[in-house]
């Protein structure tokens, strides 16, 4: 017995469940991409949060504070209120941030501190290692030098305003203060460069 002819009538309704089949389909996937999408912004969120909730370093307590008057361009040497200095006229050129073996001019860390670095200094006869570790802070707006003569510690840690007399290179404090002050809020001129300047560091 011959098969019966498909006639156009069945076409519109074997469309119609396939369509059907296809909606449903798509009913079905609708809760997997909200769930994707909610994980996606869940996580945006907590990176935002993470990010924002970010702890700020705490300055170490003995940090001295003090009023800088004036911040001018100057030729010649400056008679700084404090030993060494934390701030005021300077040369118009920069120290380059980085560890120098040899004592660098007042006036141009100076001008480095301004620009957000955090200047430390060592007493000559501080042991290799500690002046190894202050070495190894170097970098990154952070100059590090020796002071001959008249360092009210071993080592001191100075930025703008701010000033840390340490004992020992290997004191937390140290750490701390870096991360508390360079390119800190009280910087002049944060962002300002400390390289290009006067200097090539060890």
């Amino acid at each position: 017995m011959p098969e019966p002819k498909a006639t156009g009538k069945g076409r519109p309704r074997r469309t119609q469940a396939s369509r059907a089949r296809a909606s449903a389909q798509r009913s079905r996937r609708w809760p997997f991409f909200l769930a994707l999408g909610a994980m996606v912004a869940l996580g945006v969120t907590l990176v935002v949060l993470s990010a924002g909730g970010k702890d700020e370093a705490v300055p170490p307590p003995e940090v001295a504070t003090f009023e800088v008057g004036s911040a001018n361009h100057v030729t010649g040497t400056v008679d700084y209120a404090q030993t060494p200095p934390v701030g005021g006229d300077h040369n118009a050129t920069w120290q380059n941030c980085g560890y120098y073996s040899q004592p660098v001019l007042p006036e141009l860390g100076v001008h480095s501190m301004e620009h957000g670095a955090v200047w430390i200094t060592y007493r000559p006869d501080l042991p290799a290692a500690q002046v190894e570790a202050l070495r190894d802070l170097a970098g990154s707006y952070v100059l590090v030098s020796p002071w001959t003569e008249g360092l009210p510690a071993p080592v001191v840690a100075s930025a703008w305003g701010r000033q840390l007399r340490l004992d020992s290179a290997s004191d937390p404090a140290l750490g701390a203060f870096v991360e508390s002050f360079r390119q800190g809020p009280q910087t002049p001129e944060p962002g300002a460069p400390c390289r290009g300047g006067q200097g090539q560091p060890e």
